[in-house]
Order: structure tokens, then sequence, then C-alpha cells
């Protein structure tokens, strides 16, 4: 079986954030390290509370929850999301498929969020995963793209993300466009291509899931 990519990416934030500590800046605006193991946390074991985050219903008690977590000593908090979800959380049971993803972007908000960063090189079987993720969510990720959207790699391979007029092609490496089309334009290297109007409106959009 090939490697569990969400497994190691979620290793290789944890390293990460001990690395930089509770108070690092993240891409994730407004967001320390320790808001960001917070969210994780709350993501992947406080189901309750999660559903505070995005319906109104449960407001009061997600920002209880997560103020308590918020409050743990910074080796916990890190230590519980390596461990993961329990056994019995959907997002342990379809681990590959809810957080290869989240896990890259987040390993990627804390690296690039730091002085002079560069992309990694990832294998081939990396980029492969995340480009058949991407296939099936972009559009879901550019459904409020102001312009339609293309995806190509440097490989040659293609994606239409939205069917709109003007018209962009982003062009990167599967990593790079899995960052451009969660919101993080500004630190995605990517080339795009398309009418002025359009290629500036996409590059200050707000999109993402």
């Amino acid at each position: 079986m090939s490697e569990n990519y969400a497994q190691a990416e979620r290793a290789a934030l944890c390293d990460v954030f001990l690395d930089v500590g509770p108070d690092a800046p993240t891409l994730c605006e407004g967001w320390t390290t320790r808001d960001l193991a917070t969210h994780l946390i709350v993501r992947e074991r406080r189901f309750d509370a999660a559903v505070g985050i995005v319906l109104p219903i449960g407001k009061e008690h997600a920002a209880r929850v997560t103020r308590e977590i918020s409050a743990r000593p910074w080796a916990d908090l890190v230590q519980t999301v390596r461990t993961g979800p329990p056994k019995w959380s959907p997002l342990g049971l379809f681990d590959r498929l809810a957080n290869t993803t989240e896990y890259f972007i987040h390993h990627e908000d804390v690296r690039r969020a730091q002085a002079e960063w560069e992309p990694r090189e990832l294998t081939r079987e990396h980029d492969d995963e995340l480009w058949r993720i991407l296939r099936r969510m972009s559009k879901l990720f550019l459904r409020k793209s102001p312009t339609g959207v293309t995806l190509a790699t440097r490989a040659g391979a293609r994606a239409t993300a939205k069917e709109a007029q003007p018209n962009v092609v982003v062009t990167g490496a599967p990593g790079e466009l899995t960052m451009f089309v969660s919101g993080r334009q500004s630190h995605a290297r990517v080339d795009l291509e398309g009418p002025p109007d359009a290629v500036d409106a996409l590059r200050a959009a707000s999109f993402g899931v």
C-alpha cells in the first residue's frame, strides 16, 4: 500500500509546531500556531463544539470549549494533534480522504508564514495523490471564483475547476495549486494566464471551503 500522506503531513506539522513554538504566525488570518493546533483538536475530537464553529447554534459552547483546549500546555496540544482522531471518529475512519489535503495545507500554513520559506520537493506519488484529491475538490474550493478556472500541472495534466468566462489557467505543482485554491494565492508559486483583469480578480478573490 502507498504511503499515507495524511499521517505523514500530520507528523511533519507537529514537528514544525515544536520547532516554532505556540506563538508563531500562520497563514490563517489572525491565528497563531496555538490557535491552529486548537482548531485541529476541536475538528477531530469535539464534534459538539465543531458544529458551533460553522453554525450560529452552539457558538458560545464552541467558544468555551476552544478556550479550554487552547489553555492546555503546548506540548500536550501538539501530542494530541499528533495522536490523531479517536478510532470512532469519521475523520479517523476516512483519514486519507478527510485529512490528506487538510494537513498538507496547514503544514504549509505554518512553514510559509515563516521567513525565507521555499516550496518542498514532494515525491511523484505525493504529487499524484494531491492532484487526485484536487481534481475532485477544486469545484467546491472555487465555487466563489469571479472567473472560470482551469488547473494545470507542470507535467501537463489539466482539470476544469470552474466553467465561466473569462477563464484563467493556473499552472503549478499539485501542492502549489492546492495552496492557491484554498485561498492562499499570495503564498502559492503558480503562473496565471488569462485576461489581465481576470487574473487580478482571481488573485484577489476570497475562496476556499
